[in-house]
């Protein structure tokens, strides 16, 4: 069976967040990036069915350079082999038809990804990927078992979980408690330095959507104290100010 793992790089949660160039640039500068969380699950599920089951797993960023060291650490992992798309990855589409065209190429059992980016997280990218290659995609998948040509997977829905059988091959945006995450080992570092990464030139997209500009959050306002016998006031901040009910 060969997996693809498409992973995504971002910067870590505790990382402070600026943009240049008038809010249209993500500045870079002093941020630490990460394997994308959701990322992360899915990678230990493939890494998990390569060991039981003999798999072989191959990862995937589209990104510039300065992303290798983040599929050096999914090496690391367990994963076989990398590929790098040699592109920015400027919106959902773009990322989607850069996936489908490689899996084109090669052909995979399983495609397996993050429900979403934590950057964007626009949660859209399994679901362009299953519709280019015309294969089903499911997400969130929290549990994936391989049984011959299926799989039986648990995805989350509102007020519960739904239980499938879907047929090889398909598409998973994948969040926890899929697998436990892995971290690297000592041998698995020194094995990712050999591991082969391939870079891909990126095929021609265009997705129609224009980038105007970043916007941060506003900033918190202050605390508002309210003694607790004062249930009067506090329904009308609410509903004034706070505009919540």
């Amino acid at each position: 069976m060969k997996i693809l793992v498409c992973i995504s790089h971002v910067p870590d949660t505790t990382s402070k967040i600026n943009f240049t160039d008038n809010n249209t640039r993500f500045d870079a500068n002093g941020v630490q990036f990460i394997i994308g969380p959701y990322d992360d699950y899915a990678l230990a599920r493939a890494v998990e069915l390569k060991e039981t089951s003999g798999a072989t797993v191959t990862v995937l960023n589209v990104g510039p350079a300065d992303t290798e060291p983040t599929l050096r650490k999914a090496l690391a992992i367990g994963a076989d082999d990398a590929v790098r798309i040699n592109a920015e990855p400027t919106d959902s589409f773009f990322v989607a038809r850069q996936i489908a065209e490689h899996a084109k190429a090669v052909g995979y059992d399983l495609i397996l990804m993050g429900r979403e980016s934590i950057d964007y997280n626009g949660g859209a990218v399994h679901g362009i990927v299953g519709e280019l290659l015309g294969i089903p995609s499911v997400s969130p998948v929290m549990k994936l078992d391989i049984e011959g040509n299926k799989a039986k997977l648990a995805r989350e829905i509102e007020g519960g979980k739904e239980y499938l059988e879907v047929n090889l091959p398909f598409v998973a945006g994948c969040q926890e408690p899929i697998a436990e995450w892995k971290i690297p080992n000592m041998r698995g570092i020194m094995s990712a330095r050999t591991k082969p990464l391939k870079v891909v030139e990126p095929v021609s997209v265009d997705s129609g959507i224009k980038l105007k500009q970043f916007e941060l959050p506003p900033p918190k306002g202050a605390v508002k104290m309210i003694p607790a016998d004062n249930v009067q006031e506090l329904v009308s901040l609410l509903k004034n100010e706070a505009k919540v009910l």
